[in-house]
């Protein structure tokens, strides 16, 4: 597999993290400005901090619903109204490290379901954070409720 080489960089997020999972993280323009908390589920206290992994959902999610509105809207269709859920899992790999899977449900009134999987898979290849996963994390994807493969 090859990387991605950009030809021009658009912008640079920025982020400084202190203390690891139950650390605070803040980024260099202040938006970002947040406490860490380890889940329960992996042996952490819980607490009211978010995590890697609610962080890295959201931003896939957001990303993911740009770049579908993105080949929606060249297609002529208004997918405004769509909505996408990240689900992100981490876990033992098996092999002495952990690893994350990544599952983006889909919701949206306006896409026909018999377009749904080209519109779908147009944005997979668009998106930049399913660049940079491909290849390295299990992607998968719902829409309507139901398994879609791509």
């Amino acid at each position: 597999m090859t990387t991605a080489t950009l030809t021009k960089v658009l912008y640079t997020a920025e982020a400084t993290v202190k203390g690891g999972r139950t650390g605070h993280a803040t980024s260099s323009d202040g938006r970002l400005d947040v406490d860490l908390s380890a889940p329960s589920e992996m042996g952490g206290a819980g607490g009211s901090g978010t995590n890697p992994e609610q962080l890295f959902a959201a931003g896939y999610a957001a990303c993911f619903q740009s770049a579908l509105l993105g080949v929606a809207k060249g297609e002529g269709l208004d997918l405004s109204d769509s909505e996408i859920t990240g689900r992100v899992g981490i876990g033992p790999t098996g092999h002495g490290g952990f690893g994350i899977q990544v599952e983006l449900v889909i919701d949206s009134p306006a896409l026909p379901s018999e377009q749904a999987r080209e519109l779908i898979a147009a944005a997979h290849a668009r998106c930049p954070y399913s660049n940079a996963t491909r290849g390295n994390v299990d992607v998968t994807f719902r829409f309507g409720g139901a398994p879609l493969e791509l």
